[in-house]
């Protein structure tokens, strides 16, 4: 039997199709003939003949490596903070004040009523002080790397307390107690997985250098359980003269109790409990860019600050420009509240979530067979695990297709869309569909239906 792949066309025969020809007058021809061999490549993989049409293979190829890998999509999911789609959107003034610096030049590291060199860590400095009652403040490039930069600054070579409890994997498989080891600490586990005392710490201080408690952001213990309070354990600490460095995850700034949101420690509380230091993300419940932030006593703030790891682990220009900018805005709680997308989609009410579902609902094909569902939308990042945000779903019925093939579609559609499927079904939460993406969201539904 004759293998179909060695009737395939040569590179050359390719690149003297009309059409292909017509495509190099106004592409690069290596970004061409890389196309040509890619699409001679996958017809080889697949042990077929060839594409119905080379050329437009070829073309679609073209098309596909000339776009950008990093690019908006529409999340119809309903989880707020969805760590694979880039966490918090940001607020407007967090996008205008991103915009201006990135077109220019800027003060990053310059001083205007000196003129002479200033420092990138006063941005923002003033404003978590000012929110969070934190004597001094500083800005990293992640919370890992914070923690990392406070370890290795404060308890380099010795021993960090923990409780097993708080010995977590966070997203992308990384685990406190790697972290601990690189920043070059020893890690002594106190306690059990479920309980741990204050006496369990108080029993292993000799020769430590430092507490650390690690909020278990992205899951929740119940039953037989125990712990001490951050105030006591800071208690604790201060009565021995070592620092303790408490990682609160998320960077509560505002009180979600109103809308049944309770669990998650706020920064300033934990502040107020007297931490030295306390690490929190500005990408999660802040609302803002991905950033690491310290706060907490001026000299620890400071020695982390002195690290040479400081420097490795310093935020760019954007991420501070974008956090100063969405700190503004929560010096006015209410203003905070509604232009921070993060915060205007937990807080946004059933009602209004409905409206929206019915809207969305109405602009649809029939075709699709739109109906409205109660349903739950999930907080995401790590944050309230356990929270069910009610909500109204759009739930739709792609035909033959089915909901894999529609749901794969939508993501390779312009824009790309991103939805639940459940029982073969599509499923559209508005929570997390901005006001600005619903017509965009109905142009790719209808395209895909009729692709």
């Amino acid at each position: 039997m004759t293998d179909p792949r060695r009737d395939l066309p040569s590179v050359d025969q390719l690149l003297g199709d009309p059409a292909v020809a017509a495509l190099l007058a106004v592409a690069p021809r290596d970004t061409v003939v890389g196309a040509v061999r890619r699409v001679l490549q996958a017809a080889r993989r697949r042990r077929t003949a060839r594409p119905i049409d080379w050329a437009e293979a070829i073309l679609e190829e073209v098309h596909r490596t000339g776009q950008r890998t990093l690019r908006p999509v529409i999340n119809a999911t309903g989880v707020v903070l969805h760590t694979n789609l880039g966490r918090a959107p940001l607020a407007a003034a967090a996008v205008e004040a991103v915009a201006a610096v990135a077109s220019g030049y800027s003060t990053l590291e310059y001083d205007l009523s000196t003129g002479a060199r200033g420092l990138r860590t006063d941005h923002a400095r003033r404003l978590l002080g000012e929110l969070t009652g934190a004597e001094g403040a500083l800005v990293v490039n992640n919370a890992a790397g914070a923690l990392v930069l406070a370890l290795n600054a404060l308890a380099e070579g010795r021993r960090v307390l923990i409780s097993r409890g708080e010995l977590i994997e966070i997203g992308g498989s990384f685990r406190i107690p790697e972290i601990i080891s690189r920043s070059g600490c020893l890690l002594h586990e106190v306690g059990t997985t479920n309980r741990t005392h204050l006496s369990d710490y108080a029993e292993a201080l000799e020769g430590a250098a430092a507490i650390l408690t690690v909020h278990r952001s992205n899951f929740t213990q119940a039953g037989f359980v125990a712990s001490p309070g951050p105030a006591e354990i800071a208690a604790l600490a201060r009565s021995k003269g070592i620092p303790y460095i408490h990682d609160v995850g998320s960077g509560l700034l505002a009180d979600l109790t109103p809308w049944g949101l309770a669990g998650e420690p706020r920064v300033m509380d934990a502040v107020a409990d007297g931490a030295d230091l306390v690490i929190f993300s500005g990408d999660k419940l802040l609302g803002g860019p991905q950033a690491g932030c310290v706060v907490g006593r001026e000299e620890p703030v400071a020695a982390c600050a002195r690290s040479p790891l400081a420097r490795a682990f310093r935020a760019d220009k954007l991420t501070l420009a974008a956090l100063e900018a969405t700190l503004h805005l929560y010096r006015d709680p209410e203003r905070a509240a509604r232009e921070i997308p993060v915060l205007a989609m937990l807080t946004v009410s059933q009602e209004e979530l409905a409206e929206r579902a019915g809207r969305i609902a109405a602009l649809l094909p029939a075709a699709l067979a739109p109906r409205l569902e109660a349903g739950d939308s999930a907080v995401g990042g790590g944050s309230f695990p356990d929270a069910a945000l009610a909500t109204t779903l759009v739930r739709l019925s792609p035909g033959r297709i089915g909901a894999a093939g529609f749901a794969l579609r939508l993501r390779l559609g312009e824009p790309p869309v991103i939805v639940r499927v459940a029982d073969d079904q599509i499923l559209l939460d508005p929570r997390t569909i901005a006001a600005a993406d619903e017509s965009p969201l109905i142009g790719a539904l209808t395209t895909a239906l009729s692709a």
